[in-house]
Parts: structure tokens; C-alpha cells; sequence
């Protein structure tokens, strides 16, 4: 899939090339960016939660197209969401760059100070630039699209040139070990694999035991988060925030689906 991911980005980077060439790139927006970074602070002894709208994965498929990114957004922030990851890759995901400014200006419209995570498959410099021209508040880089600790710095202060945060998303000890040489601060963890999509929860707890966040680090778990005890679990390995996505979504109701993960987390405490 690591492939297939690519081949899509690369006829992306393509088209960004044409854009630029033609001199209708899009400007950055001019704005102060939400930092995302501060967002990630646990609360009332519940990690924060990072609450995705995802409209289809390739492995789930279809997982819900019935509900709005704006009428997602709202109900994430009214249940407590911290922060919020729109999906804008288009071929495997069904989402759209556009996503990001509808979210924006419907979060803004109803008063919440929540920011938004680019989650897209970015490698390449125009990929970056092209963000710049969104409200997103920090964008994905993943150490397996990039595994050289040289190219993903360059990305990463790319981003933060803007006020970007970079979330960089790790798999194994490896992917940490160049995610760090980097100078990457947030670290995700992935708990699925983005070859097999299997999932293991506590292969991803075990990274953070064995590798405790360094001092400035904020470190997310991500995948197979289903319910208040998974985040729990994060949390009490070390995680600071959990990205929940397909459990949210997949019945059409994710504001309800968030504020029952996080009354069973509350309930657990």
C-alpha cells in the first residue's frame, strides 16, 4: 500500500509542479495559525483526543459519507474533542483539500479555538506550500514516505517556517530513530501497519515504554482506538493525546461516539 500511496502523490506532485509552472500556485493564507502542539494536553486525567474525520479507508472501505466535515467538526468540539485531523487524501480516503477551510469556517462560526491536522500522504516541498494556503494549524509527514532524517527535517522546517507543526508518524524503534535525528518533536504512533493494515495496540504502547518522550517531546497513539479503555491504555504508557478515527465515524453519529469514549475513559478513573 506504501507504494500505491506514493505512485498517488507522485501524479499530485506532478500536477503542483504545473501549477507552479504556470505561475497559479496559491498564496499562503495570512493568518496566525492555532498551535496544534498545545492543544495535545491531557485533561481531568484523560489524554486529548485528536477526533479524525475520515470518510473511507483501504481498509475498511466505505466507512460513512452521510455526514458533513462541518457538521462533524462542530459536533467533535461541542463533545470535547482537543484538536481534529481531516483526512484530504483523495483516491483511498475520499477526502478533499476543501475539507479544511469548510471545517475552519464552521469551527470559527461557532466559536471554537480547535485545530486541525493535514492527515495526507506529503512528501515533497510544494505539498508543504500548497498547506500554507489552507487554515490547517499542522500537517502529517510519515518516516516511512521519508525515510531520510535530512529530507524530513527539511519538510519539517518547511512547515514550521509557516506555523505549521509537524506531526511526524512512526511504525517501529527505527522510524523513531530517524524521527528524532530529524529534530521531530510530536511523534505519532501508528499502531496498524501500513503494509498488512494489521493492527497491534500494544506493540505501539511497548515503543513508548521502551522509548520515553524525551523532555519537549508530545507523542499521540494512533489506530485501533475503539473505545475509552484503549485511550486509557495510551495514556497510562505514556501517550499525551490518542487519534480516533474509524470508531468515531463508522455509524453516522461522531460527536455521540466521542463523548461515549470519553465518558468510559472518565468512568475508568
Amino acid at each position: 500500500m506504501l507504494n500505491r500511496f506514493e505512485t498517488v502523490k507522485k501524479e499530485e506532485i506532478k500536477n503542483l509542479r504545473a501549477l507552479k509552472a504556470r505561475g497559479a500556485f496559491p498564496k499562503p493564507l495570512a493568518m496566525k495559525r492555532l498551535s496544534f502542539r498545545d492543544a495535545l494536553v491531557p485533561r481531568d486525567g484523560l489524554p486529548a483526543v485528536i477526533a479524525e474525520y475520515k470518510r473511507a479507508s483501504p481498509s475498511r472501505g466505505l466507512i460513512c459519507d452521510t455526514i458533513s466535515v462541518e457538521d462533524t467538526v462542530s459536533a467533535y468540539a461541542e463533545n470535547g474533542a482537543s484538536a481534529l485531523s481531516i483526512l484530504t487524501e483523495e483516491v483511498y480516503f475520499k477526502g478533499e483539500l476543501g475539507f479544511l477551510a469548510r471545517a475552519r469556517e464552521r469551527l470559527d462560526a461557532c466559536g471554537f479555538a480547535t485545530p486541525i491536522l493535514r492527515k495526507d500522504f506529503i512528501m515533497d516541498p510544494l505539498q508543504v506550500e500548497m498547506t500554507f494556503a489552507t487554515p490547517a494549524s499542522a500537517l502529517l509527514l510519515i518516516v516511512r514516505m521519508t525515510p531520510e532524517p535530512e529530507r524530513l527535517r527539511e519538510l519539517r522546517l518547511q512547515a514550521e517556517s509557516q506555523g505549521l507543526d509537524a506531526v511526524v508518524e512512526i511504525f517501529d524503534e527505527h522510524d523513531l530513530e530517524t524521527a528524532r535525528e530529524s529534530g521531530a518533536r510530536i511523534i505519532q504512533v501508528n499502531a496498524r501497519d501500513l503494509e498488512t493494515f494489521r493492527v497491534d495496540r500494544e506493540r505501539c504502547n511497548r515503543i513508548i515504554r521502551e522509548n520515553p518522550p524525551l523532555p519537549g517531546e508530545t507523542w499521540i497513539a494512533a489506530s485501533g482506538i475503539l473505545q475509552g479503555s484503549h485511550a486509557d491504555e495510551a495514556k497510562a504508557a505514556g501517550y499525551q493525546a490518542c487519534l480516533v478515527g474509524t470508531a468515531l465515524m463508522k455509524d453516522g453519529h461522531p460527536g455521540e461516539a466521542l463523548a461515549s469514549l470519553l465518558t468510559q475513559s472518565r468512568a475508568a478513573l
